[in-house]
Parts: C-alpha cells; structure tokens; sequence
C-alpha cells in the first residue's frame, strides 16, 4: 500500500503543478520518474523493487500498450496516404541507421561482443511519443510533423521486437534459438496487426444490428473493451501486443469516428495513469548503485546516442523531404527512449545471457536521461511553432486558441 500512497502523492502534485508544466521546462513525466527514485532504495527506501519484479514489467508493459492504443487513434489514414514516405524513411532508413549506430558505439566504448552490442542498439533505438507529449500533442505544431513522429513512434516498437528476440536467443549460453525462430517471430507480428485490424472491425460490424447499441453514457467502454480484450488475447496466444495496440487505434479512429471521439477523453487519462505509474516503478529503480555500475564507456554511449547517433540518422533519413529545417531538428531531437525499451531491457536482464546485467544497466541510464532531456524540452521547442503562422495568416485574424478537435465555425452567408 505504500506504493499506492506514493502514486497518489504524487498524481496530486502532478495535478497542481501541470499548469505549471505546460508553460515552462517543468514534467509531470520528469515528477513521477524523480518521485520514485526519492522513495526507492537510492534515497528514502520506502518501496523496495526488483529490476526482476513482475509489477516492473506489467506496468510498463500496460503503459505502452495503452499508450499505442490511444497514439492510434490520433492516426489519419487519408493523411498518411499522402504523407507516407516521410514516416516510411525514418522507419526503413532512420531507424537501422540508429541501431547500427549505438550497437558500433556499444561494442567499441563499452567492451561487448557484437551479438550484445547489436542486442543493446535493437533494444534503444525504438522511440517513444510519451516523452515528446508537447510535440505530438500540440495543434500549433504542423500537422505533417506530428504525424511523422507519432507514426515512428507507434510502429518502430514493433519493428524492434524481432531483432531483440533473435539476439537473445543467439545471446543464450544454452541456445533457446527454436523459441525465436524467423518463422515464429512473423507469426506472433502478423498475429498482432491481425488481431488489431480485426476486433475493431468485429465489433463495428456488431453495432450495425439494430437491437445493439450503446447507451450514450456508456459509450466510452466500448472502445475500452476492445483494448481490455485485445491485450488479453495477445497474451494468450503471443502475439505481438504493440503492433495489435497501434493497430486497433487507427482502425478504430477510422471506422468509427464517433467511438474514437467519445472515448478520447478517458482513453488519454487512462494511458496518463498507465504511464505515470510505470515512470514511478522505473523510477524506484534508479538507485546510485546503478548508475555506479555503469562505466565511463557507457555513459558516454547514453549521452551520444540521445544527442548524436538519433538526430543524425534521421537527419539522414530526411534528406529530400519537404520539412523545413526547424522541422528536421525537431524531429532528429524527438526520439526519446520510453516504455518499450523498458520493456525489452527487462527482457535482457530476465534472460541469464552473458554480461546482461550490465546491458540492463547501460539501457536503464539511457532512458532515464532521454526522459530528463526529452520531457523538459518539448514545451519549449513546441513554442517555436504555430500552424498558422506558417499558414501566413497575420496575427490580428488569428483569435483566440480553439480547443482540441473542435473546427473554427465557418462563416455564414448573405442570402
């Protein structure tokens, strides 16, 4: 019960002090992830967790998944016919180029063989949209950059997935390599976008029979059921939970606007709850042994590839694209490690591979300082933007900011 008291605490200042937030450098992500490592063994003692323990894996787990869910449905997919290719070259570009990056910067500065050098780059190069909230979130930032990074963010966790499991299993002293076969790992993938694809669709098709339908009260659970069902049935049957998540989102969003905008409101508190509480739990892993653990090697890995190896391998990925330069900095800056990479450095350390521990080490002090530097700098760099400057329209026809998802009124006509 101290850990519910903690997060309680903690949800509460996180609540008084968010208006702060959204005008200055201030977190909540950051208040969370600080809150647990005051109350964790590095400093107060007052919850004692396990990198090993099942609630540090069920809490991330649940946020990223919640967190896809909801990322989904923010997906459009009539813009993202026309903007594929931007989010298609950071994915099939961007994002190997950031895994070799940090797998050569891994085994050179930090000592480990290629096959844990190249597990450690799988597990960090995934990036994570709740970390970057002021960007992905904002309306004044253009619509197509949003789009860019969220899309990234909601696929690349998947794409990751594989590498990550064909590396352990070639990692293993005992060689658990029929468990990671090529041929499972495209089963539990494909399984995933099927599932996503599909229950949405299902119940969709159920609403249409007339003696069904949801009273407007309860209209929200609708889409909640679908999530609840599908993480579920992605752990029973093992396949891929995060490709299902994103998936089912824009699925969702597209077949049935009305459900998406009646769930929107829970659906973002509910993935806020699932991440503040895995940020707590992460957080009470942060302990000065830690940190004391890694080498001088792998913190100089931690810092360049926040800072060098993901800005300039999608800087690379974006050469020939329509963005703008202020554009292509924000989005070589905005990809932040999350949820998912806490999830596969879990994977790494619940393995017994050889010199896993210290891989866990490497990847846990690499997203505590992408969270650090990612969630105090979205609001300021969101600043920098305003959609309707770039649409040249002056400042005095601007009018007050309207509020998300609701379309300025258009003007009546003289008969």
């Amino acid at each position: 019960m101290v850990l519910v008291l903690v997060f309680g605490v903690a949800l509460l200042v996180a609540v008084l002090l968010s208006g702060l937030a959204a005008r200055s450098v201030l977190s909540t992500s950051l208040l969370f992830l600080a809150g647990g490592a005051l109350v964790g063994d590095g400093v107060l003692g007052l919850i004692h967790i396990e990198p090993e323990s099942d609630i540090v894996r069920v809490t991330a787990d649940l946020a990223l998944f919640a967190v896809l869910f909801t990322d989904g449905m923010h997906v459009r997919f009539s813009d993202l016919r026309e903007r594929w290719r931007s989010p298609a070259r950071a994915l099939g570009l961007g994002m190997p180029l950031a895994f070799l990056g940090i797998a050569l910067l891994t085994h050179y500065l930090v000592g480990f063989d290629w096959i844990t050098s190249f597990l450690v780059g799988a597990v960090l190069s995934p990036t994570d949209p709740v970390f970057a909230s002021a960007i992905v979130g904002r309306q004044q930032v253009p619509a197509r950059l949003r789009q860019l990074l969220n899309v990234e963010s909601g696929v690349n966790d998947g794409l990751a997935l594989p590498f990550v499991l064909v590396f352990l299993a070639a990692a293993a002293p005992s060689g658990h390599s029929e468990d990671a076969s090529i041929g499972t790992i495209a089963v539990e993938l494909a399984l995933g976008v099927a599932f996503g694809v599909a229950a949405p669709l299902i119940v969709n098709g159920l609403v249409r029979f007339r003696i069904l339908g949801a009273e407007p009260k309860l209209q929200p659970l609708g889409p909640l059921a679908v999530g609840v069902i599908l993480y579920a049935a992605c752990a029973l049957t093992h396949a891929n939970s995060y490709l299902a998540a994103f998936s089912a989102g824009s699925v969702l969003a597209a077949t049935s606007p009305e459900a998406k905008e009646s769930f929107e409101p829970l659906g973002d508190s509910l993935a806020e709850l699932a991440k503040f509480a895995a940020l707590l739990v992460f957080g009470a892993l942060l302990t000065g042994h830690l940190f004391s653990d890694l080498s001088l090697g792998g913190y100089a890995v931690a810092v360049l590839a926040i800072v060098l190896i993901r800005p300039a391998s999608l800087l690379l990925s974006l050469i020939g694209t329509p963005f703008d330069r202020r554009e292509k900095l924000t989005a070589a800056w905005f990809g932040p490690k999350g949820f998912a990479s806490v999830v596969y450095g879990l994977l790494v350390l619940q393995a017994g591979i050889p010199r896993g521990e210290e891989a866990f080490t490497l990847i846990a002090v690499t997203i505590a300082f992408s969270i650090v530097a990612h969630s105090s700098s979205d609001v300021p760099i969101a600043r920098l933007f305003d959609v309707e400057e770039l649409a040249g329209i002056p400042d005095d026809e601007r009018g007050p900011r309207r509020p998300f998802g609701k379309a300025r009124k258009k003007p009546k006509t003289r008969e």
